[in-house]
Parts: C-alpha cells; sequence; structure tokens
C-alpha cells in the first residue's frame, strides 16, 4: 500500500528518477533557467536546494556530496564558484517556478523553473507599483503646490532684497541710459536716398526700345507679290485680232473679180 508515501515518483524507477533529476539539476545549473513540466518542477525544487544550501561552504566534503547527486564536474564548479556567490546572502528559497500554458498534444501544465538570483527582469523586490488616476492627480495637485510655494518664495526673497536695491541710488544714475539719443541719431540711414538713386534701373526702358522689331513691317511690303498684275498684261494675247486681219481672205473677192473679168473677156 501506498499510505503516507508524499513523493512524487513521477511513474520512473529510482534509477530513472535520479539521472532525471541530475540532468535537469546541471542543466539549470548552467542555464539558470529551464522549461519543464509543473510535477517535475515541484520535484526538481526539492532536490537541488539542499544541495545550494551546501555549496555556501566550500569545502571538499561539500564538493563530493554535491558530486554525488549531480554527476557533472563542471555543473559542480559552477555551483560552487558562481552560484553560491550569488546566493550566499539569501537563506533558502533559491529558485523559482513561473507558471505558464498547458502543452499541446498531452495538455501537461508547463513552467520555468530558475534560479532568483540571476533574474534581473523578474524581481518582485523592485516591482514599481501601479499609478493610479488618484495618484497621478495627487503628483500634479502637488507639484502645483510646489510651484506656487517656490514663486511665494522668490516673491518673499524679491521683497526682502529689493530695499538694498531703493539703498543704491547709483542704480538711479543709470539716466545715463537715457542719454543715449545718439541712437537716435541714425537719420543717417536715413540719408540713404542714394539708394532711391536706382531709377538708373528704372532707364531700362532701352529695353522698351524694342520697336525694332515693329520695323519689321518690311514683311508687308510683300505687295511686290501683288505686282503680279504683270501676268495679267497678259493681253498681248488679246493682240492676236491679228488673227482677225484674216480678212485677207475676204480680198479674195479680187480672185473672184479677176474671173468676172476673165468671163468677161
Amino acid at each position: 500500500m501506498r499510505h503516507r508515501k508524499a513523493n512524487n515518483n513521477l511513474k520512473r524507477k529510482s534509477s530513472h528518477r535520479k539521472s532525471m533529476l541530475a540532468n535537469m539539476s546541471c542543466s539549470l545549473l548552467m542555464h539558470k533557467r529551464i522549461k519543464t513540466t509543473l510535477a517535475k518542477a515541484k520535484v526538481l525544487k526539492r532536490f537541488i536546494e539542499p544541495i545550494i544550501t551546501r555549496s555556501k561552504s566550500d569545502t571538499t566534503h561539500n564538493r563530493r556530496i554535491a558530486f554525488r547527486y549531480l554527476r557533472q564536474k563542471d555543473a559542480v564548479t559552477e555551483l560552487f564558484s558562481i552560484v553560491s556567490d550569488k546566493v550566499a546572502d539569501r537563506p533558502g528559497g533559491y529558485t523559482r517556478i513561473i507558471k505558464l500554458s498547458n502543452r499541446f498534444g498531452d495538455g501537461a501544465e508547463v513552467c520555468f523553473i530558475e534560479l532568483v538570483d540571476f533574474n534581473e527582469i523578474y524581481n518582485v523586490s523592485e516591482t514599481k507599483a501601479k499609478r493610479t488616476r488618484r495618484s497621478r492627480r495627487s503628483e500634479k495637485s502637488n507639484n502645483v503646490e510646489n510651484v506656487k510655494t517656490e514663486k511665494d518664495t522668490l516673491k518673499d526673497s524679491s521683497n526682502a532684497e529689493a530695499p538694498k536695491v531703493e539703498d543704491a541710488p547709483k542704480a538711479e544714475e543709470a539716466p545715463k541710459a537715457e542719454e543715449a539719443p545718439k541712437a537716435e541719431e541714425a537719420p543717417k540711414a536715413e540719408e540713404a536716398p542714394k539708394a532711391e538713386e536706382a531709377p538708373k534701373a528704372e532707364e531700362a526702358p532701352k529695353v522698351e526700345e524694342a520697336p525694332k522689331a515693329e520695323e519689321a513691317p518690311k514683311v508687308e511690303e510683300a505687295p511686290k507679290a501683288e505686282e503680279a498684275p504683270k501676268a495679267e498684261e497678259a493681253p498681248k494675247a488679246e493682240e492676236a485680232p491679228k488673227a482677225e486681219e484674216a480678212p485677207k481672205a475676204e480680198e479674195a473677192p479680187k480672185a473672184e473679180d479677176n474671173k468676172k473679168e476673165d468671163s468677161t473677156t
């Protein structure tokens, strides 16, 4: 019967269980954090912490006992050199279990197990308290009050020191600064009408003399093309009435007259 047996055997034989815990302990000492199931992490916590406690006193006897459980020289060296220095001031509780989600497949609970002193990010003692709206408002009101008090102190200090300034008539001699009408003599700058003499630039109408380009009406002198009436002088062709002088053919009656004369003869 299994009455009053609180140890979790993890469903493994003793040899298998001891070898597994030795390997997990060495991995934890070398890497400072490992990921495993929650059941194994709880057993590992009870297995490794007594060994870490022995590392606080570096003796040959403690080294041999640690080596009997860990079975790796590198892990023993890491334990007695680096880990022991970190946990020297901690009275137990060297490891921390951080639960994660369930594992796919068998649904086992997965977690991180790590050495507390080697986690510089997750440190409960150094966590900052969450700010609430009330705290922000109170901080703002405190800041406003601090500013008001500072202003009041400055006013008081200025009022207290102000009579000293009144006793110093030398400060009243400052009218010398009023004698600075020399600065009003700046009309010299007004004498800069020379800059107004720039009308020379206005004399640029020379550019307006571009009407030369307007003299291009020479192109309009193309009426020469209109002189083409020479072509209209073709009436010479109309002088062809010379052909009309063909009345010479009409003179043929002379021949008829000759014929008549011949016939008469």
